[in-house]
């Protein structure tokens, strides 16, 4: 829809709501739902449907439930007379929210030839055109209430749009042909930043996240944490010292490692991060690139908690906790290596001098940093009412919190207060490594 259309739309109804932000709102969420569609350009209709394992969701599934989410959550009950595209896609494409109705199994996802690729983006195309009839509609009152769900709405598809690349990314690393996503793009050149370690006094914080911007629940409330005095590292691990840590039987000392992280080790015969391979006596990793050379000076990622725990270990330091990541970070700028930027794997940083201004370097892209603290709520914490009460608060059991984002997040996504959160033992998504002590 023009901008034109949209201005005589809301003038005709004469209804009393702010036209620039409500064209502020769109203009982000069609950015949003455009970006989603153009991760998906050099796929072809057979890499839409695979899932390679039950964490990873069919390319096919992230489009339509992402769809299903402003369908379900804004237009159902917001839209007079609202029909639904189709009446077992909610059935289909619900992931998790028991109060939003019945799910189908996660882990027959992709079992499911119909509906087809086809069918899914006329879905979206369908949602996109009454989401527009919606918003240009809204009186100020109604405007209050849906601005604030689609932000969320748009942020929920951001987290789809790092979930569709890392689950590619796992689908093709599957296949002997060793499938090419995005053509190899150079990282920077020059010599890789020292490994040096900036000081933190201790005192009293203000953690989570102040209001004002968007964050979701598990972010807030701001509050004061005490912190003893600490070291963090002014950069990720590289490859390289990863490899010193593998070389020095890293995989096969279970002094180093937490007792379930030996035991998964041993279950699983780990012996280097996930998609490493060694060929020719010299270490390759699968990207989304295809199958290459491992780059020694780029950062390692595709790591566990318990892989990460267990290199700070044989490094005689630890893993951060959150607060001192968000601590340390508080000082630095949110850009980084994003997805934007057409890498699609952790590289180098660009700016090698943290000794002069003492803030370290790759917090924010490359890859999200494991740290050593269980995922719970802050205090006075409240999830959202109803269904969207069930999109953090009831993980906060077996999962530790990551910080920082990565190559695969967008960069309009990141934010200093964000808790992202996996089990000890996930590998699939861009993790690595930050140290302190």
């Amino acid at each position: 829809m023009q901008v034109e259309d949209i201005h005589s739309a809301v003038d005709a109804g004469s209804k009393a709501v702010d036209l620039s932000n409500v064209l502020l709102l769109l203009k982000h969420y069609n950015s949003v739902r455009s970006f989603t569609e153009s991760l998906c350009t050099s796929l072809v209709p057979e890499d839409y449907v695979i899932q390679s394992m039950s964490d990873v969701s069919p390319t096919k599934w992230h489009l339509a439930h992402t769809s299903w989410f402003f369908e379900t959550f804004i237009l159902k009950p917001h839209l007079d007379e609202y029909t639904p595209f189709h009446p077992r896609f909610a059935f289909l494409f619900n992931s998790y929210y028991v109060q939003a109705g019945e799910r189908h199994c996660r882990a027959q996802r992709g079992l499911l030839s119909r509906p087809t690729v086809d069918d899914v983006y006329q879905y979206r195309a369908y949602v996109d055109e009454h989401m527009d009839i919606l918003l240009m509609n809204v009186d100020d009152d109604l405007y209050s209430v849906l601005a604030p769900l689609v932000e969320i709405g748009i942020h929920h598809e951001q987290q789809h749009q790092e979930l569709m690349v890392t689950d590619i990314k796992h689908v093709f690393s599957i296949n002997p042909l060793y499938p090419v996503f995005k053509k190899y793009q150079a990282g920077f050149k020059g010599q890789v930043p020292s490994f040096e370690w900036i000081t933190y006094q201790e005192g009293l914080f203000d953690i989570g996240h102040k209001g004002g911007d968007f964050g979701y629940d598990n972010e807030f409330p701001e509050h004061r944490s005490f912190v003893h005095a600490f070291e963090l590292a002014s950069r990720l691990i590289t490859n390289r010292e990863y490899i010193e840590f593998m070389e020095d039987g890293g995989y096969e000392r279970p002094e180093l490692w937490l007792s379930e992280g030996w035991a998964t080790v041993q279950d699983n015969g780990w012996n280097a991060p996930l998609y490493w391979e060694k060929s020719d006596g010299e270490w390759h990793s699968f990207t989304l690139s295809g199958f290459l050379p491992v780059d020694l000076d780029e950062p390692v990622c595709h790591v566990s908690l318990f892989e990460a725990d267990a290199f700070a270990r044989w490094a005689g330091s630890r893993l951060p906790t959150e607060q001192e990541w968000e601590i340390a970070a508080a000082q630095a700028s949110l850009n980084g290596n994003y997805v934007e930027a057409g890498f699609y794997r952790p590289v180098r940083p660009q700016n090698n001098t943290p000794r002069h201004t003492n803030v370290p370097l790759q917090l924010f892209g490359d890859a999200w940093q494991w740290t050593q603290s269980q995922y719970s709520p802050y205090p006075g914490y409240k999830p959202a009412e109803g269904a969207l009460g069930e999109y953090n608060g009831k993980f906060m059991c077996n999962q530790f919190v990551l910080r920082g984002a990565s190559c695969a997040t967008s960069h309009t996504h990141s934010r200093l207060t964000y808790r992202n959160f996996f089990p000890p033992d996930a590998r699939w998504q861009f993790t690595g490594i930050r140290l302190a002590k």
